[in-house]
């Protein structure tokens, strides 16, 4: 699972983790479930379903890349999860239909869908227990967003446990307990103007929710299980820049309140300096040989300038690297470009996978610090 905030390239990593699995020999997934959609424009697609998708051998040979096993990408239906879960859950076809009728649900789902958070985890965990894929790269929205994914299975389960939702189940608990006299009066006269009796929608929704409840409580009980399995690993993706490394030091100490696997940090965008020890003083005079007083003057004031992007950069990495306990970080350093294509993903994949043992990848952990 990439975690980290917006706008620090995380679904490109996570789709060049991807990538770099597969070309090794790994059937390997990408979901993505970022309301953006690039992901489907840096695999070369214009677009992406709901299901896992292959990219064909032929596409990826056209760039220069080979692999040993399989890429597939597929974007999370929210949902199309959702209704699938319900379908799943359902004793029968009638009880399923009875509830995908129900104007609550409808708005429900819509509302579930839009949250992503349960669904998503859900699909994840489907997923897994198929056991289609050797790995599975869930690429995640913006970090405080993405904290919602480690309280949605308590959150179901508090609900389905919960005092409300036995009244709501409970023999005309729903309007004994919950509808006070003038909201069942208000609640009458809306049924009249508007034909649609609010009531008895909850109620019907409500009773064909009870023969669901078991089956939701046990898929909350496996997703919370996946997320804190050994086979599980968050990653933090995040660049040098001070409020996504706020960001990445924050979602840290989640994961490590919740009990999740966190398996290391990502810095990407990291600018490197390029002037070798060397003062602008001495980079002036070196580059005048080539290219004359007054343009070195300039090119050596302009190197300067990106040093004091790289000594911060530097120092912001020495510091979350402090915070997160992490010696030997993965660093990216700044490209030229935005990756737009599979071969951008391929370089980037080298950066991200090494074969460590035959058969067998890791992180990278470069030991390096980013030179000064």
């Amino acid at each position: 699972m990439c975690v980290g905030a917006g706008g620090v390239g995380k679904t490109t990593v996570s789709a060049a983790l991807a990538l770099g699995l597969a070309r090794e020999g790994r059937k390997a997934l990408v979901v993505s479930i970022d309301p953006a959609k690039r992901l489907a424009t840096a695999l070369g697609l214009t677009s992406l379903s709901g299901d896992p998708h292959r990219i064909a051998a032929e596409t990826l040979a056209e760039q220069g890349i080979e692999l040993g096993g399989e890429l597939w990408v597929m974007m999370l239906d929210s949902k199309g999860t959702f209704d699938a879960l319900i379908e799943r859950l359902s004793p029968d076809r009638h009880t399923s239909e009875e509830i995908f009728d129900n104007r609550i649900y409808k708005e429900l789902s819509s509302a579930v869908a839009g949250s992503q958070e349960f669904t998503a985890v859900s699909k994840l965990f489907e997923l897994h227990r198929e056991g289609a894929f050797d790995a599975i790269v869930l690429d995640t929205p913006p970090s405080r967003d993405a904290l919602d994914f480690l309280d949605a299975p308590d959150r179901l389960t508090n609900f389905l446990e919960g005092r409300a939702l036995r009244v709501f189940l409970s023999p005309g608990g729903f309007a004994r307990g919950l509808i006070g006299r003038s909201a069942g009066l208000a609640l009458s006269v809306f049924a009249r103007l508007t034909g649609i009796n609010m009531l008895g929608e909850l109620s019907g929704f409500f009773g064909s929710l009870s023969g669901l409840i078991d089956g939701f409580r046990e898929r909350a009980r496996g997703v919370k299980e996946l997320l804190r399995d050994p086979a599980t690993s968050f990653l933090i993706v995040t660049s040098p820049e001070r409020e996504p490394a706020q960001e990445a030091s924050f979602f840290f100490g989640r994961l490590a309140q919740a009990g999740m696997p966190f398996d290391g940090l990502i810095v990407n965008r990291v600018h490197e300096s390029s002037l070798d020890n060397y003062t602008p003083e001495q980079t002036r005079t070196v580059l005048a040989t080539t290219f004359g007083e007054e343009l070195a003057a300039k090119l050596a004031a302009n190197l300067a300038d990106f040093d004091v992007l790289a000594r911060r950069d530097h120092d912001s990495v020495k510091r979350l690297c402090e915070t997160v306990g992490e010696r030997s970080p993965v660093i990216v350093p700044d490209l030229d470009g935005e990756v737009q294509d599979l071969a951008g993903l391929a370089n980037l994949a080298d950066r991200l996978l090494v074969e460590a043992l035959p058969g067998e990848q890791q992180l990278v952990r470069e030991r390096n610090e980013v030179r000064r």
